[in-house]
């Protein structure tokens, strides 16, 4: 069930062939990369909020970058991965903004969280409610980091 303000992901699903963009798909190295770039240039309002907050190096002089992709298995040319929300390159944090559609897919949040950190990563979630509060964020952020 995606909330009206993804509803666009539903015509991705379509252009690459697969259900869902929500999960893990076999796709290659262009068709991430495009897939990122279509979820960059349609954020969701929580994402947009968040970005204005830690875009050039606004937080702690932090540099963040948007939906970046993140192969976690691959067996000859195929590559399965996910697309963090937000990275954070020089604390490997990845920063999940939660909107109604993650009350659906717990179970899916969860082993997601399992396989990034198996690779090394931090993940840290907000949903979107929470970015109303600022210093909540960037103190839930600094935990993180720290």
């Amino acid at each position: 069930m995606l909330g009206r303000e993804q509803g666009w992901v539903r015509e991705l699903a379509r252009k690459f062939n697969t259900n869902s963009v929500l999960f893990s798909m076999d796709l290659s190295r262009k068709n991430i990369t495009e897939l990122a770039r279509e979820l960059r240039r349609n954020p969701t309002p929580s994402e947009k909020l968040f970005w204005e907050l830690v875009r050039k190096r606004r937080f702690k002089g932090l540099r963040f970058i948007r939906q970046k992709p993140f192969v976690h298995t691959q067996s000859g040319i195929k590559r399965y991965f996910y697309i963090a929300d937000f990275y954070c390159a020089e604390h490997k944090l990845i920063v999940e903004i939660d909107g109604k559609v993650h009350d659906y897919q717990k179970d899916y949040d969860r082993q997601r969280t399992i396989v990034l950190e198996n690779l090394g990563l931090k993940v840290i979630r907000f949903k979107n409610e929470e970015l109303v509060n600022e210093k909540l964020v960037f103190e839930k952020i600094m935990e993180a980091i720290s």
